[in-house]
């Protein structure tokens, strides 16, 4: 999920490929991964959005787990590579052209809402909670994941973006106090905010600090390069 690409390549399939094979970028996907849909809970036959869904593999572990899942993204590119993966897995999951600040769907219309590293290129977070919000059925959860304001990893992506990286410039990282009265502001009730990627932007300290990252979770958020919230809307 979390992108740490060394040049301007965000929204680009490739670049997203190139993460994912690497070591460093294999172990910190599935410590947000695992954190992510274990705050969404069990999806068996639930109607789940997933909002800035990129190459879908989010949306492809929520379809496989039983979830009835629809995929939006701005980028034509990541929706191409969103349907490959999806019929690569054999998963029925329906991608649609959207933006977070108009999503082209019915108040209500889902169980379950979740964006992961989208917020952090959206200056406007509280329309775009709201927005997300307003098509989250009644008793329905939001779930969002976000790149940490205090951490190495902001640390060097903050540098990157003075050195002329136009995707890091631009970011806007989050604290989880920011989040949390985001989804309060937007009306719904917290249920559960949870830090992940403790260790350094380093593949060799992910190797041997990834064991740890669970412990360090139930302590504090502080130094987490992932944040996570769950929220519910209230009946």
């Amino acid at each position: 999920m979390q992108e740490d690409f060394p040049s301007d390549f965000y929204g680009l399939p490739d670049a997203y490929r190139a993460w994912r094979h690497s070591e460093l970028g294999r172990l910190t996907d599935r410590i947000e991964e695992d954190l992510v849909v274990g705050l969404v809970g069990p999806v068996r036959g639930a109607k789940v959005l997933d909002v800035g869904c990129g190459d879908a593999v989010l949306s492809v572990r929520l379809a496989a787990a039983g979830a009835e899942v629809t995929g939006v993204d701005t980028d034509p590119r990541m929706l191409t590579a969103a349907r490959k993966r999806a019929d690569n897995a054999g998963e029925a999951v329906t991608f649609v052209k959207g933006n977070i600040f108009s999503l082209p769907f019915p108040d209500s219309s889902f169980d379950t809402v979740v964006a992961v590293a989208v917020l952090c290129f959206v200056e406007d977070i509280e329309r775009a909670v709201q927005e997300m919000a307003r098509v989250l059925r009644p008793g329905g959860r939001l779930v969002l994941g976000e790149l940490g304001r205090c951490s190495l990893w902001a640390a060097k992506r903050r540098v990157a973006g003075w050195f002329g990286s136009k995707t890091w410039r631009k970011a806007i990282f989050r604290t989880a106090s920011e989040l949390r009265q985001r989804a309060t502001a937007a009306g719904l009730d917290l249920s559960e905010v949870r830090g992940a990627v403790y260790y350094p932007p380093c593949a060799f300290c992910a190797r041997w600090l990834v064991p740890l990252d669970h412990r360090l979770a139930t302590v504090t958020t502080i130094g987490a390069a992932f944040i996570a919230i769950a929220a519910d809307k209230p009946k």
